[in-house]
Parts: structure tokens; C-alpha cells; sequence
């Protein structure tokens, strides 16, 4: 029987809704400006009136966004949904150049750029029919095209639940970005499972501190907090400033964050933690990589019972597994050591061989999943499409392995496995033990070709204060693995590369060994 329909609530809807049961309270703070629910739901609607009338907008259109963190870019958000146009937010730290090619490939009519990017705009210029500028000025003005259109509300434009809502740029390891499509009923799904799963209880009297780009897994966070009306507080650094993290912390009586495992160190391990009152916290989430033990244990001990680890990529929405506070302990007798959860509400979650096949509890393979939650498909590639997808299934591309009861356990991304005289090594049971030595505060194991048994290991350290010596901490190291799965290696750096979203990557680090000459048979 085919369904009698398949339309689902527009996404803007969630602003709609909370501006309608909670107009005069503040909804977006930034710095030392807010915004009432109400104010935001009239510029997000005068903007779309603007898109539809001065540039013709209409559902379908994709809208490409290359902005830093601001009320705008958050409003604009919306405006696109009601016109039915699909939100195509970039990684803002891109190169012009690279912007220029996501421009072309997800076939973008418009294109919203904060004025700190000229280059950019002029790169997207002949791929793009109109472009608004934020913080810029002249007609084509983002504050000035809501003050000509406000008071303006154009009716909601009706949708599927497989139309696209969002392109979501995939990082990836290696090639360009790939657009994954995210859709109004997914995305739907995805917000009731956050507040459902990751932060049960959040209501309008709670408060939520963006601390990573509202482009990728932090819009989605926050869209979560606009659909039960919570304040989104965003920081007016466009810098990364632990201190004002946690001022604003004590001063809005914040109550969940997301973030990343390394941007969760950094703010644990600053002074400022001490200074500011930060007990209205209760869920501060993590996602993107798992959490290494003994950062867990120093976050749990500084900031109590509050942390959140879930599994999940831009394709599945961070809509895999899910860890909850009761199951974070710093007793290490009282925690599954290394699981990030069980299967999120509503997806199930498999180990599979090659073969498609589910293996035994223990046994190692790659992370499957179905629900609702997983992406409509990339969109314009079905090499990507033929690869990701078999027999129903999306195959993350992460190795790991899940106990009797259901906790998955990742071993790590299967482009970071190295094979060593015809062993599987896996990167993350090596750095786990390498992070309990005292001196060290983060690390990075890589496999490098070696003639003798293909590949061996290279750990990238960064020392808490002067570098040990390389074999010292390969002598302390050795009782604790088999010699097989010994670094051959080990090189100290100041500081990690990191991503635009805080992340460690594997790809990054083997850049930059490779530039500085660390890697064998590669010249400085």
C-alpha cells in the first residue's frame, strides 16, 4: 500500500513555534547583544521574503554559506527552510578556491558571505546568481535587505519528508568534500532524538554555549535547542577563548554544550575553569572522536557528572550511539572503559564482516547502521552512493566491535588501521596507553611504510611541559603492549593541526610529517 501522504512539518517551524509561545524572551545571545524569540523569527521571515522577492527564490535552490559564527547566518538558517530552499552551510575556513568548487558541485544559486570574505565571494561570483553579504553594505546587505522586507511573513512553503533541507559537507580522509543530504523528516527524527537521548528534560529555562562552527555538528545541536525554545549563547571572540567560555557560563547559567573531545580538554585543563561558576551545567556532549580515558577522568573530576558521548557522522546526523552521564565514572571499575554507548532511540546498530554479515560479539568489523536518522544519499554521486550503502545498511567506514549487551566499542576509522608483518594494528589501543604516561597530553599513532614489515608505527607527541626522551618512553611503554605493536617511532611537536571543528586527523598530522620531513625517505 503506498502512503497516502508524506508531508512533514518545515523545518523553520521549530523557530515559529517558540517565537509564538515565547515571544519576549531572549532566544540568541551574542556577546552583549540578544535577541528575543520574536525578533528572530520576524528578521528570519523578512529575510525570506527578501530572498523570494529581490533574487526569486524558490524551493529547491541550494544557498551556499560561507560566514563565521553570528545571529545572522543562525536566522538565515530558517528563512531558507520556509522558501523550501536547502541550507548549504561551508566549512568558513576553507580557501576561496575550495569554496568556489562546492559552489559548482552542489549547484548553488545564492550565496550568503560574511564581508570578512571578499576573495571568496569574488571566487563564487560566476557560480552563483546573487550574492548577500553579512556585516557588508549597499543594497545586497543582509541587515539591510531585513529592514526593507521586515513585517513580511511568507506562509511556510509545504514539504516531503525526503526533501532536502540541509547539505552536510562530509570532512572525509582523503579527495574533495562530498554533500550529504539531510532532509526536513530526517532531520525532524534527528532533532527528537537529541533532546530525547543526549539531553532528556531541556526545557526554556536552560541555556546553550556554542563553542564550535554552527555550519556542521553544532547547527544541528542547536537546532535541537530552538525546537524547546533554549537560548543559544554564542561567544563574541570569533577565537576559541576558554576564559569567556566560562564567564558566560556563570553569567547565563548554561546547561549543555556540545563539542569536541579536544576542545573539552582544552577547556578542563585552563585556569579559567577554577574562576567561574559552572555548576548549572549538566550535559556537556561530546562527539566527533571517542574521548581518550584520561581526559575523561580529568573532565568528570573538574566539571562532575555531566558529560554526554555520542557516536555518529554528518551522513547518520550524530544519530548512532549514545553514552549517557549514569554511565561515565571515574572509577574505572564502575565504567565500560572505551564503549561509546548503545544504539540511539529508534536505529539499529551492526558489526559486519566483509560479507555483509553480522559477527559475533568481540568480533571486529565495521560499524553499520540503519533508522531514520541516516542520510537521503550524497548528492550527484552514486559512486559514493554504491560504496556507502549495501542491503539497506550505511557502512560508516569505523572499526570496532560490540559486547554481549550492546555497547559498541570503536577501534578507529578503517583508513587508520596499518597492517605490520601481516597484523591488523589499530592506532587507538596504542594511544590510550601512551596518554597514561604523565608527561604526555596528546597524541597521534600513524602507520608509515617500512621495507621490512610494510608498515609500523610513528606516535606524534605533544609534551605538559619539556619532551621526554623518545626512547624512554618507548621503554615505558613496552611492558604494556606486545612488541609487535610498538611505535618504530616517535616525534615531539609544540602543538596537534587541528581541524576547523577542533578534531585531531589522522590526515593532517601525516600533511605535516610529511612538510617537516619526519617521515622516512621524505626530504625537509
Amino acid at each position: 500500500m503506498q502512503p497516502v501522504s508524506t508531508r512533514v512539518m518545515n523545518l523553520c517551524g521549530f523557530l515559529s513555534d517558540s517565537a509564538r509561545r515565547h515571544r519576549d524572551e531572549i532566544g540568541f545571545v551574542w556577546g552583549t547583544h540578544t535577541w528575543t524569540w520574536g525578533e528572530m523569527e520576524a528578521r528570519s521571515a523578512a529575510f525570506a521574503a527578501a530572498l523570494a522577492d529581490r533574487y526569486g527564490a524558490r524551493k529547491g535552490d541550494r544557498i551556499l554559506v560561507q560566514s563565521a559564527n553570528c545571529n545572522q547566518m543562525f536566522e538565515a538558517m530558517f528563512a531558507c527552510w520556509r522558501l523550501g530552499c536547502v541550507w548549504v552551510p561551508a566549512n568558513y575556513r576553507q580557501t576561496p578556491d575550495e569554496i568556489a568548487w562546492l559552489a559548482g558541485s552542489s549547484g548553488a544559486r545564492g550565496l550568503i558571505v560574511g564581508a570578512a570574505f571578499p576573495d571568496h565571494a569574488a571566487a563564487c561570483a560566476a557560480q552563483v546568481d546573487y550574492t548577500v553579504t553579512i556585516g557588508g553594505d549597499g543594497a545586497d546587505d543582509y541587515d539591510a535587505l531585513v529592514a526593507d522586507y521586515m513585517g513580511q511573513t511568507p506562509a511556510p512553503v509545504a514539504v516531503d519528508r525526503d526533501d532536502p533541507a540541509w547539505f552536510f559537507f562530509t570532512s572525509g580522509t582523503t579527495g574533495r568534500p562530498k554533500a550529504a543530504v539531510l532532509t526536513h523528516g530526517q532531520m525532524a527524527f534527528v532533532v527528537t532524538n537529541h533532546l530525547c537521548d543526549l539531553m532528556p528534560g531541556t526545557g526554556p529555562d536552560d541555556a546553550s554555549i556554542v563553542v564550535a562552527p554552527l555550519s556542521h555538528g553544532a547547527g544541528i545541536h542547536q537546532l535541537a535547542q530552538v525546537a524547546h525554545a533554549v537560548k543559544t549563547i554564542l561567544p563574541a571572540s570569533p577565537r576559541f577563548d576558554p576564559e569567556e567560555v566560562w564567564s558566560l557560563v556563570e553569567t547565563w547559567r548554561v546547561t549543555n554544550a556540545f563539542t569536541v573531545p579536544t576542545i573539552v580538554k582544552l577547556l578542563v585543563e585552563h585556569e579559567s575553569v577554577d574562576r567561574h561558576d559552572h555548576s548549572s551545567l549538566r550535559y556537556v556532549i561530546y562527539a566527533g572522536a571517542p574521548m581518550y580515558r584520561a581526559d575523561q577522568k580529568r573532565a568528570l573530576e573538574t566539571l562532575g557528572p555531566v558529560l554526554v558521548q555520542y557516536f555518529g557522522l554528518g551522513e547518520v546526523t550524530g544519530n548512532i550511539t549514545v553514552l549517557p552521564p549514569t554511565q561515565h565514572s571515574i572509577d574505572d571499575d564502575a565504567m565500560r572503559i572505551g564503549t561509546c554507548g548503545i544504539a540511539r532511540t529508534g536505529m539499529q546498530v551492526q558489526i559486519q564482516g566483509p560479507d555483509g554479515q553480522e559477527v559475533p560479539p568481540g568480533d571486529t568489523g565495521e560499524v553499520a547502521v540503519i533508522g531514520p536518522a541516516v542520510f537521503a544519499g550524497y548528492h550527484e554521486n552514486p559512486e559514493a552512493n554504491a560504496k556507502s550503502f549495501r542491503d539497506g545498511w550505511f557502512l560508516t567506514g569505523d572499526l570496532g566491535h560490540m559486547d554481549e549487551e550492546g555497547y559498541l566499542y570503536l577501534t578507529g576509522r578503517a583508513s587508520d588501521m596499518y597492517i605490520s608483518g601481516g597484523s591488523n594494528i589499530y592506532p587507538r589501543e596504542i594511544e590510550e596507553k601512551i596518554l597514561q604516561h604523565p608527561e604526555i597530553s596528546e597524541v597521534a599513532v600513524l602507520g608509515i611504510p617500512d621495507p621490512v614489515w610494510g608498515e609500523v608505527g610513528i606516535a606524534v607527541c605533544v609534551s605538559r611541559g619539556s619532551a621526554p626522551d623518545a626512547q624512554a618512553l618507548l621503554d615505558w611503554l613496552g611492558p604494556q603492549l606486545p612488541r609487535y605493536k610498538l611505535p618504530k617511532a616517535v616525534v615531539f611537536w609544540s602543538e596537534m593541526p587541528k581541524s576547523a571543528y577542533g578534531k585531531i586527523t589522522k590526515k593532517m598530522i601525516r600533511e605535516e610529517l610529511e612538510e617537516r620531513g619526519e617521515l622516512p625517505g621524505v626530504e625537509a
